[in-house]
């Protein structure tokens, strides 16, 4: 279609204006910073097929999505505007797109004789293919940095870039573009386009949705400002909200994890991550009552690397009931580091006593212990060796733990206690880690040595990171 501009026969009816501008940007290089769930994908989709369903139309189409799900509903997307723009295509479904890496995309095929090849986020996969691209959640793609390096050759015969994201932490490449456009001068010329909630349902989002939601919905009776509290309360954390609905990145340097090393650990989103495969279990329990939660946490021990394999969270509910479901998982694993803290110097004899002393670790936390505690989760990100699931509670534990440093020098790590616990799940996930140290003797200490000899990494009772 060369240059010709995509313009939607009746674009009051089908698109909002973030949404129409979005469309009608024929930059070569184009990048939207966004909220999340706000019709963006879906309108890309639809300029997608314009451009490459046209006669005459020069160049395939390459989506990069999140993962095999999404790819999926990308192209359900797509084969939807074929009958709004009256264009026809065939669906070939999965293909064979790259034999020697065998590499798979969902293609959509048109009379043009171009296709759109949806893929999910694997950025070989966009490693010697000419056209357009589509980089959709940019910024969770576990290497942002290598998924541009490999794709951006791929318009240089023609075609453009666009990028599609929420953010993930000031540290991504993604906001490294972002900042890049903003700050410096804008060196790559790329297009930016910034909609948040609240650009959204100041442009009409609201009113969409509400056509779209069942007549008993809860936001049927819902204004801007209402809806806006109520998806601002469902969200993690105030961090969490910024980020994922008002396109500002979290701060990755006031927390001890970054977004980029806590994706980098977290299982794709389509994987059944709690399928034992025939390992060692080890297991962390954080003790909590009413305020805090109680969390357990277990791993599968296979090779050198951790698999999260079961997150329980309780609240307010009593002992014998908490012992009802952790009890069976303790009996299930060869060792369980319990918080002794508090009130889990109860729970912590009453394990010891039913379980032993050996499959029971009691762990009272001090600075010391909890620096001694916290390193190992990092290590085990930064080395590849740990799994987690993808989950925004999960996330946003991990992220609430800071690093501080006192006035005499002393490093404490602390977390800023929300309605959902107090960085319970961090907790759980480093005792849990510390039981599976357990079976390397060569390397693991009871924690009490920590305390009892003052965290000196000299010392051979030392635990190390």
């Amino acid at each position: 279609m060369g240059n010709a501009r995509i313009v939607p026969a009746n674009p009051d009816a089908i698109f909002l204006p973030y949404q129409g501008r979005w469309i009608a940007d024929e930059a070569r290089l184009k990048l939207m910073e966004k909220s999340r769930q706000i019709g963006i994908s879906w309108s890309t989709a639809y300029a997608a097929v314009a451009r490459t369903g046209k006669q005459g139309a020069r160049h395939d189409q390459w989506v990069s999505s999140r993962d095999d799900i999404q790819a999926r509903l990308f192209l359900e997307d797509c084969k939807l505007f074929t009958g709004v723009l009256n264009i026809a295509a065939r669906d070939l479904g999965e293909q064979l797109v790259d034999q020697d890496k065998k590499q798979t995309a969902y293609v959509l095929s048109f009379d043009s004789g171009k296709r759109i090849n949806s893929m999910s986020s694997n950025a070989d996969a966009q490693a010697g293919k000419r056209g357009g691209r589509i980089l959709d959640e940019f910024a969770l793609h576990p290497d942002p940095r290598k998924l541009w390096a490999i794709a951006y050759p791929g318009i240089t015969w023609g075609g453009s870039m666009e990028l599609i994201s929420t953010h993930r932490g000031s540290h991504n490449f993604f906001n490294q573009l972002v900042r890049e456009i903003k700050e410096s001068g804008n060196p790559k010329g790329i297009s930016l386009h910034t909609v948040t909630l609240q650009d959204a349902l100041d442009q009409g989002f609201l009113y969409k949705l509400q056509k779209a939601l069942p007549e008993d919905d809860e936001r049927q009776g819902m204004d801007e400002a209402a809806y806006f509290d109520f998806v601002k309360s469902g969200c993690a954390d105030e961090e969490s909200f910024l980020q994922e609905y008002m396109c500002q990145p979290a701060d990755d340097d006031a927390a001890f994890l970054e977004y980029d090393l806590i994706a980098s650990a977290e299982y794709p989103s389509d994987v059944d991550w709690r399928a034992m495969e025939g390992g060692t279990l080890y297991a962390g329990i954080d003790i909590g009552r009413k305020k805090d939660l109680t969390v357990l946490w277990v791993f599968e021990k296979l090779g050198d690397v951790l698999y999260t394999r079961h997150v329980e969270a309780l609240q307010n509910m009593s002992k014998p009931d908490q012992e009802k479901i952790l009890w069976p998982w303790i009996e299930r694993c060869a060792r369980t580091c319990i918080d002794y803290t508090g009130l889990g110097i109860g729970w912590g004899d009453d394990a010891q006593r039913r379980f032993g002393k050996y499959a029971i670790e009691l762990v009272t936390f001090t600075p010391k212990v909890k620096e001694a505690l916290a390193y190992p989760v990092r290590g085990k990100m930064e080395d590849r060796r740990l799994r987690i699931p993808q989950d925004s509670k999960i996330r946003a534990d991990l992220r609430a733990v800071t690093k501080q440093t006192t006035a005499a020098g002393n490093i404490r790590f602390t977390a800023e206690r929300t309605p959902d616990g107090h960085s319970d799940r961090f907790w759980s996930l480093a005792l849990a880690i510390h039981a599976a140290a357990g079976t390397d003797t060569a390397q693991w200490r009871p924690l009490s040595a920590v305390e009892a000899h003052g965290g000196d990494s000299s010392d051979e009772n030392w635990i190390p990171a």
